[in-house]
């Protein structure tokens, strides 16, 4: 659904209107000078999920951007896997929010992301 995600390799595993759920990988490729996952990789997995979350709650024939996203980063993570589950708080005919957690495999809260969307209807 998403080309850039599967770049990056974010990976979704879970996908209805009220809840999406995505994966990333810890690897070295992906992380900052000392080993922490890059805060632009989190944050790439946290737009993926609440983009298809976004989608999924549009009205017929509307498609989607990201209008602002903002980023509260809590802990780093150096091994494992991390968690996005994406939730809309507002689903409007103009603008749809969507909260973001991203978790640890331990179940730590890492970062947490909101997001506003605009809604796009064909000309």
């Amino acid at each position: 659904m998403i080309p850039f995600a599967g770049t990056v390799g974010v990976s979704i595993v879970e996908a209805a209107s009220d809840r999406v759920v995505g994966t990333l990988e810890w690897a070295p490729e992906r992380t900052t000078t000392g080993g922490g996952l890059h805060g632009g990789a989190l944050m790439t997995l946290a737009d993926c999920v609440g983009a298809v979350c976004a989608y999924l709650n549009l009205p017929d024939g509307a498609s989607t951007t990201t209008i602002s996203s903002a980023t509260n980063f809590l802990r780093g993570v150096r091994a494992g896997t991390v968690t996005a589950v994406a939730r809309p708080i507002h689903a409007g005919r103009s603008f749809t929010t969507i909260v973001t957690e991203i978790r640890d495999d331990e179940d730590k809260l890492v970062a947490q992301v909101t997001q506003t969307q605009a809604v796009l209807y064909p000309r």
